[in-house]
């Protein structure tokens, strides 16, 4: 069985963004890139699906620019068996990374596709439910257990009623959410060893994608600034304070 595993990189998450002067976007220049979570977490569980057994190979994909090679190195050193990098300079919305995918998978024939539930740059979660409609094919998202075999994988989602089980037929897409594993930690020979592991490299161009990039962001904008707290002196004006605001 071979799993696909996508791998987009993002500002990390301890970074406090900040918005451009112009407000045209954010400021990436200087600042830490690394793994979406929600993809390492993905990655995390097709390698354990590996070391079961169930799995023979595990593949990573990224959609970004030339420099997202060594965001690819660092899934392969993680355990990935080997990298897919379409490279593309261009923002990708969801939409037309599913599109991308699509041809991925009709290239590779993998029986699973793993997927973050989202992004944590824009929180879409959209990708996955996507390439499961253009692909046909079952979905099960917000994993949070994931049981498999040769034909058939059952999933525990967290929704928000509580657990919910389903089963479904592979191929199938699996978007995986954070209660599902801990994602190991990566170890300098595993570094070393990722060097040498094969990366293929694909011109989004030549994909014969269509643009599926339909939005577009006019303008960025920081959260309000924190007011000031008042000291009340009993709960009547505390009560009056509330009311002024229109909050009672």
């Amino acid at each position: 069985m071979k799993i696909l595993v996508g791998y987009k990189r993002v500002v990390d998450y301890n970074v406090r963004i900040q918005v451009k002067p112009d407000s045209s976007g954010v400021v990436t220049d200087g600042v830490k890139l690394s793994a979406n979570p929600f993809d390492d977490i993905a990655l995390e569980e097709a390698l354990r699906l590996r070391d079961k057994g169930i799995a023979t190979e595990v593949v990573v994909v990224t959609l970004g620019p030339a420099d997202c090679q060594a965001h690819l190195r660092n899934g392969l050193a993680m355990g990935a068996n080997r990298a897919i990098h379409v490279v593309t300079d261009q923002p990708v919305q969801p939409l037309t990374a599913a599109r991308a995918l699509l041809k991925l998978v009709e290239k590779e024939q993998p029986q699973i596709v793993l997927l973050g539930k989202q992004a944590i740059d824009d929180d879409a979660n959209q990708t996955g439910q996507m390439l499961a409609t253009l692909w046909g094919r079952p979905q099960a998202t917000f994993a949070g257990k994931v049981d498999a075999t040769e034909s058939t994988a059952v999933v525990m989602r967290e929704v928000d009623a509580g657990l919910e089980t389903l089963e479904v037929q592979l191929p199938a897409v699996i978007t995986t959410d954070l209660r599902l594993n801990e994602p190991r930690f990566i170890k300098l020979p595993d570094i070393m060893k990722a060097k040498s592991k094969p990366m293929e490299t694909i011109n989004f161009a030549d994909l014969g994608v269509e643009d599926g990039n339909h939005l577009k962001t006019t303008t960025y904008a920081p959260p309000p600034k924190r007011s000031k707290g008042v000291m009340v002196k009993d709960v009547a004006e505390l009560v009056s304070a509330l009311k002024a605001k229109g909050l009672a």
